[in-house]
């Protein structure tokens, strides 16, 4: 773990949860995960759980945000932010994690993943799975990946863009 890389992503998520008026303590760890996932990690990966004990039942509900699309855009503004004009070497790849969020919506979207293959294998038509994120959408692309009877992809356009599973057509 880089040690500059996880400080990094630490002291900026907790700068700017201090400017939002909300002081708490951000944990951070290597994302074990991305390896075991995939095999290999070209990029540092790493989980920053917002402390929540020194939080509302409120300001957790408004952090997550209707859906996580809250915690999703703080996500995006960690990861955009510490890895604008980095070389790939100096690079990470941040999760934020509150009050289980993250990974309790993992679960339900490897689930996802599993009713539709198990859908399309027993059907042989093609489905579409709708309201995800794009992160959610690379996540079951990426669970995918496995199931060599199955091909995903991705159809529509931005905020209407849905995951399409489907039969593999070159078997």
């Amino acid at each position: 773990m880089s040690d500059s890389l996880v400080s990094r992503g630490k002291e900026w998520l907790e700068e700017l949860l201090n400017l939002t008026g909300t002081s708490t303590e951000v944990i951070a760890q290597e994302d074990k995960n991305v390896i075991e996932r995939n095999g290999y990690s070209s990029i540092d990966s790493y989980w920053l759980t917002i402390d929540e004990t020194k939080l509302t039942a409120e300001e957790i509900e408004i952090y997550i945000g209707t859906d996580g699309k809250v915690l999703d855009a703080i996500q995006y503004l960690v990861n955009s932010t510490l890895n604008i004009n980095q070389s790939i070497e100096e690079q990470a790849s941040y999760t934020v994690e509150l009050n289980g969020y993250r990974t309790s919506r993992q679960e339900q979207i490897v689930s996802v993943a599993e009713d539709a293959a198990e859908r399309v294998r027993s059907t042989g038509e093609e489905i579409e799975i709708r309201s995800l994120s794009s992160a959610e959408r690379r996540q079951i692309h990426t669970y995918l990946e496995r199931y060599v009877d199955l091909e995903t992809f991705s159809r529509g356009k931005e905020p209407h863009r849905h995951l399409v599973v489907r039969p593999a057509s070159d078997i």
